[in-house]
């Protein structure tokens, strides 16, 4: 299958960054949010990061032009029937995605793909709610979509081997590097890194060195480009200790225990970046 449509279901930092890195690419979109001042809003964001690319001489004004061209945003689901593909970028709530992914196959014709960018949430356990279950599957994209080069295809246990290789020719054709996965929760990349960024809580808790020596010995020490606790601050000290929570109960191993200190920094509302203070201020 040749995917030259993709819907996306969520206009915010995952799904309007998938909308650029696909429009850039050629490939029609169309952005379905909530309403149409949330989908304004990720075209505006994509529009601005075009705008940066230009400006550093990385595109053209033209290929800017294009690219919003292919951009088409909606508050109607009926506006997805002519994807090939659609991808669920929605908040990472389990029963959110559910009943999204409900309304998607009630409505899209029975060939039509659906990948799920969930970073943690089972594609095994999301593919069952469908009545499409070998024709779904994950497409983790990471944050910020248009800079990273990664994409974690992850087939659940029903994902045909078409649905796999129509994705995988899409992340290629996207300029990304995909990978393919199994299920299980974190798959790779958040299943080694979300654990060595809770042991660096550990550290830090246990007194062993401030927070800047922590990062910097990873950073000069292990060549990472962001140390791991302003990583949290990055992604969100609530989102780290919920993964960790996850893990716990999902494989039942000790290891996966959360630091005392980030229970405690949740707890206190400091969250990083997105409050203003985590292990930082900011």
């Amino acid at each position: 299958m040749s995917i030259q449509t993709v819907g996306i279901i969520g206009a915010g930092t995952m799904g309007n960054g998938i909308a650029q890195a696909c429009a850039v690419s050629g490939i029609q979109v169309v952005m379905v949010d909530i309403s149409d001042a949330a989908v304004a809003k990720g075209v505006a964001t994509v529009a601005s990061s075009l705008d940066r690319l230009v400006k550093k001489e990385k595109i053209s004004e033209a290929d800017k032009a294009a690219a919003l061209a292919r951009i088409q945003g909606s508050s109607n689901y009926d506006d997805l029937k002519g994807a090939q593909l659609v991808i669920e970028a929605a908040t990472e709530n389990h029963e959110l995605k559910v009943k999204i992914l409900k309304q998607l196959d009630g409505m899209l014709a029975p060939n039509v793909l659906i990948a799920s960018n969930t970073s943690s949430i089972s594609i095994t356990q999301l593919a069952a709610a469908t009545q499409r279950a070998d024709r779904f599957i994950g497409m983790h994209f990471f944050n910020p979509v248009p800079m990273m080069a990664l994409v974690e295809i992850i087939r659940g246990l029903q994902t045909s081997d078409a649905t796999h290789d129509a994705v995988h020719e899409l992340a290629l054709a996207l300029g990304k590097t995909p990978i393919t996965v199994k299920n299980a929760p974190g798959f790779v990349v958040n299943r080694i890194l979300v654990p060595m960024i809770n042991e660096a809580f550990f550290v830090l808790g246990e007194g062993l060195a401030e927070a800047e020596a922590i990062d910097a010995g990873m950073k000069l020490g292990c060549n990472q480009p962001i140390g791991p606790l302003a990583l949290a601050d990055m992604i969100g000290l609530d989102v780290c200790l919920a993964v960790m929570e996850v893990y716990l109960k999902e494989y039942g191993d000790s290891k996966y225990r959360p630091s005392p200190l980030l229970k405690e920094m949740v707890a206190a509302g400091r969250l990083g970046r997105k409050t203003g203070q985590g292990v930082y201020t900011y």
